[in-house]
């Protein structure tokens, strides 16, 4: 999918962010409810998160260039970073508002019509939700899941606030608006704290997940033929885009050609099993013991000396 088509559902979760947050607004204006102000409060991240989304998916799909070999893919991490540590900081907004309310309650005004607008903005958020996680998953954008899955914890946040007020339009107990509003913000704590978690492990080049790891396996197990191995396998995750080496063993008096084929066919196998990967790989010879002592993650350090373990 071209550059355009995923900015475009960048700028969707735009507008459904500014037409949400007119509603939710609309709606604690008209019932005072710190839970609807809650509820807004955290669709103005929507907002803030939706335009940087759109900015990194914009940096992120740049072709690779002389500055940048390995392509623009961890922009992708710095937008969902971004936005989970605004949704912390909404949180605390809203634990603040609920203390406050909590110690000097008030009734809520015209209940039934704040609670029905807070709907329609649940259900606009709720489908766009469901978009983005779609095609967030189908193209391996991380900005779009996580944008996604911000949005599928509005829709549930808000089904927790309209439950709340409906409580308290039925007990008549005021109190149980910012108490709801409390139990708002730590989900949302919990939501921008994995949201973040995963951001800052993307940065760190962390290891593909154990599925691709098995795929990857899987793929390099049908090579096994001929006395043919494999080590060293590493492998890392950028936004959207893969990366995998490893060194293939053969025996020591096989052709350069003939080396260089079995390389090209393994690559197009693994290429073909985890899409959007770039493979490295590096041949030796299986009766060199040299061969068998580069498998080290640091092969450029310095080797171990005599009595220490490798």
């Amino acid at each position: 999918m071209s550059s355009p088509s995923l900015t475009r559902y960048a700028w969707i979760s735009i507008a459904a962010a500014v037409a949400t947050i007119l509603l939710k607004t609309w709606a604690w204006y008209v019932t005072g409810s710190v839970g609807l102000l809650s509820d807004a409060l955290e669709s103005i991240v929507n907002l803030i998160g939706g335009v940087m989304a759109l900015a990194m998916l914009t940096v992120a799909q740049r072709p690779a260039d002389e500055d940048h070999a390995f392509g623009h893919g961890k922009a992708e991490y710095f937008s969902s970073g971004v936005e989970g540590s605004l949704i912390l900081v909404a949180a605390a907004s809203i634990a603040f508002a609920s203390i406050d309310r909590l110690l000097h309650p008030q009734p809520l005004e015209q209940p039934g019509f704040g609670l029905a607008v807070a709907a329609a903005a649940s259900a606009v958020n709720l489908a766009v939700a469901m978009l983005l996680l779609r095609v967030g998953r189908a193209r391996r954008s991380i900005t779009l899941e996580a944008n996604a899955q911000h949005l599928l914890t509005d829709v549930w946040t808000s089904a927790g606030v309209i439950a709340g007020v409906g409580l308290v339009v039925f007990t008549g107990w005021d109190r149980l608006d910012p108490i709801v509003g409390l139990l708002v913000a730590a989900n949302i704590l919990w939501t921008g704290g994995g949201i973040v978690q995963r951001s800052v492990a993307g940065l760190m080049d962390t290891a593909l997940p154990a599925a691709d790891l098995v795929l990857v396996k899987k793929v390099l197990e049908g090579y096994r033929t001929d006395g043919i191995e494999f080590h060293a396998l590493w492998t890392r995750q950028s936004g959207a885009r893969k990366f995998i080496s490893f060194h293939v063993l053969v025996p020591g008096d096989w052709s350069v050609h003939r080396g260089h084929e079995l390389l090209e066919k393994i690559e197009t196998d693994i290429s073909d099993a985890l899409p959007d990967t770039s493979v490295f790989t590096h041949l030796e010879s299986l009766e060199d013991p040299a061969s068998w002592e580069d498998d080290r993650l640091d092969r450029g350090g310095a080797k171990p000396q005599a009595g220490e373990k490798a």
